[in-house]
């Protein structure tokens, strides 16, 4: 069973100070039955006098987002209210934030999906954002702008359209209520509605990407091999099903949040030693390492180190 207290760092998120400093965010954790599943509810709410864009190096997890924009105080008739099913970001995620606004989120396990959505591999929402009614149709209005009933997946880098739309009252249950309690509530009574169904194969998933993300020895791919006795083919189909996106796309996911958390705490006088910090995270030499930050994040991570440490 995870840890009940929802994680504290802020692995993953690109100049979190930043980010801290003008939305309001915390975490929560699930009902009890969810919590094998489920890392955290994720919840912002922001009110800001000019835009600002966060920027995020996605978990290997699926989320689902119910959003709303406009004032907070605005009754949810009126708000810009929408939920969406987010696959695994395969590169960096930006979102831009206007005005005030608020999100609600779930962030599941990595593994953690399926047993929620059972029909497809949750390799098919992979880069993609859908509505929450493709994936969860009793979740929808009866058809979306286009009368569009279908729930079958279709290929896209961003919400799709034409589906149907989600229930006001789904929205209005989790968006509305002026505490937190009540929307975590809410976010658990729209999951326990819809599962999980019993999967060993999910627990299998979730144990080996706990195993990547808790042990720093772990490299390369022939190594989860080794120690699962799984042929590199099994585990590249369990991974596809399960969690979206294959062992090496996720040992390789955890090295970059893991340099990015040493950028950030670098000392403004002398930054970490990147030729050593490549050698632990297995990268061949600092020149791969450098390669890999700049093109996950847009920057160098001396560049990234100093902008994070600046006043």
């Amino acid at each position: 069973m995870p840890d009940p207290a929802p994680r504290k760092d802020t692995r993953g998120i690109v100049d979190p100070a930043e980010l801290l400093s003008r939305v309001r965010f915390r975490r929560h954790a699930p009902a009890p039955e969810l919590r094998p599943y489920l890392e955290h509810y994720w919840l912002i709410d922001w009110e800001l006098p000019e835009p600002y864009a966060s920027h995020v190096v996605p978990h290997p997890s699926m989320n689902i987002v119910f959003q709303r924009y406009g004032a907070l105080g605005a009754p949810a008739a009126v708000a810009r209210a929408s939920a969406e099913v987010s696959g695994i970001g395969l590169g960096l995620f930006t979102q831009k934030l206007t005005e005030a606004g608020r999100v609600c989120g779930i962030q599941f396990r990595p593994g953690g999906f399926r047993p929620f959505a059972p029909a497809w591999p949750v390799s098919a929402w992979t880069g993609r954002r859908v509505p929450l009614a493709e994936v969860f149709p009793d979740a929808g209005t009866d058809a979306g702008p286009g009368g569009d009933t279908s729930t079958a997946p279709c290929h896209g880098t961003d919400t799709d359209t034409g589906h149907p739309g989600t229930d006001p009252g789904l929205l209005s249950a989790v968006l509305s209520p002026d505490t937190d309690h009540a929307r975590v509530a809410a976010l658990d009574a729209f999951l326990l509605a819809h599962g999980p169904a019993p999967d060993p194969d999910a627990d299998r998933a979730m144990e080996l990407v706990d195993l990547i993300r808790g042990d720093r020895t772990v490299r390369k791919v022939a190594q989860l091999v080794a120690a699962t006795g799984l042929s590199a083919r099994s585990l590249q189909r369990l991974f596809a099903r399960h969690v979206g996106v294959g062992p090496k796309w996720v040992i390789l996911r955890y090295r970059i949040h893991e340099a990015l958390e040493r950028a950030e705490a670098a000392d403004p006088a002398g930054g970490p030693d990147w030729a050593a910090l490549a050698v632990e995270l297995g990268y061949s030499d600092q020149a791969h390492l450098v390669r890999e930050f700049t093109a996950t994040i847009g920057v160098p991570p001396t560049a990234y180190a100093r902008g994070v440490s600046a006043p």
